[in-house]
């Protein structure tokens, strides 16, 4: 698969994106709005608090601020690129709706990494999330260099790793219990980004260790944006990377060797809807 094709196989799923938001214009908008609506209300709550006390667990409220655009960059980038259930990929397979992808003369993983790819729709809160920043930014005078925005690519790039590598580690149980296990990515997803938004510089040593190694919530918006203002927390700068790597290698043992059972096994369930035919 060459890059070219790859970015070709991008370039059809943005005019399948497209062509959804020209066919139900308004429908497509109320959607990307409430998605917006959301993710504010959620990032809002906490940057209120903070001006509120003028600061959360000595953190300013600027800087809480800065923590909520690259928390809003995160879900932009999640909702950009897993518009197909690709990332929520234990909905797929527990409805035996892999083998759509079989029988394509692509192989399966540059089409999960290219079918969710929704730029027309999906780009709504990526684009609030840069404006966040580029506010942010402006209110803490923080200096912004060539090595600084190559820090902001690599951070969001762990943090996406380690969103899509959890959802896949989880996932595998579906391919032993399709019924159970169908929605189990969503659990995951979601939990992560109820803890993620909120501020851990105030919590204790353990709290604050916990949730950046079994539970890795501190590392979605917390720690990357600590680490981008200059005081990275705990274990050191480089932490989040190693992270990532570790937790998709371990995801990509784990799902070989739940795709080694499923093309052996098979499915006994088929559900036709949420998938395009």
């Amino acid at each position: 698969m060459t890059p070219i094709r790859f970015l070709k196989l991008l370039g059809i799923y943005a005019k399948i994106d497209l062509a959804w938001l020209v066919r139900d214009t308004k429908y497509a908008l109320a959607a990307m709005s409430a998605d917006m609506i959301s993710n504010l209300s959620a990032v809002s709550a906490v940057f209120l608090i903070a001006i509120r006390f003028d600061g959360i667990g000595g953190m300013s409220s600027d800087e809480v601020l800065f923590m909520m655009a690259y928390s809003t960059l995160v879900t932009g980038l999640f909702i950009m690129f897993g518009n197909n259930n690709n990332i929520h990929i234990s909905r797929v397979i527990g409805r035996g709706q892999l083998e759509h992808m079989f029988i394509q003369p692509v192989p399966l993983h540059v089409q999960l990494m290219t079918c969710g790819f929704g730029p027309f729709t999906g780009g709504g809160n990526f684009l609030v999330g840069m404006g966040l920043l580029f506010i942010s930014l402006q209110r803490l005078s923080l200096q912004v260099t060539p090595m600084w925005v190559l820090a902001l690519c690599s951070y969001l790039f762990a943090t996406m790793t380690i969103i899509v590598a959890r959802a896949y580690l989880v996932s595998t149980i579906a391919f032993y219990s399709p019924v159970a296990a169908e929605e189990i990515s969503t659990v995951a997803i979601e939990g992560t980004w109820m803890l993620s938004t909120f501020p851990l510089s105030g919590m204790p040593r353990a709290i604050q260790l916990s949730l950046i190694t079994i539970l890795p919530e501190g590392l979605m918006a917390w720690f990357p944006a600590m680490a981008l203002l200059g005081r990275p927390p705990l274990l050191g700068a480089c932490y989040p990377l190693i992270f990532a790597m570790l937790l998709a290698a371990v995801a990509a043992v784990a799902f070989k060797k739940g795709m080694k059972y499923y093309v052996t096994k098979g499915s006994n369930r088929y559900l036709p809807y949420g998938f395009r035919r």
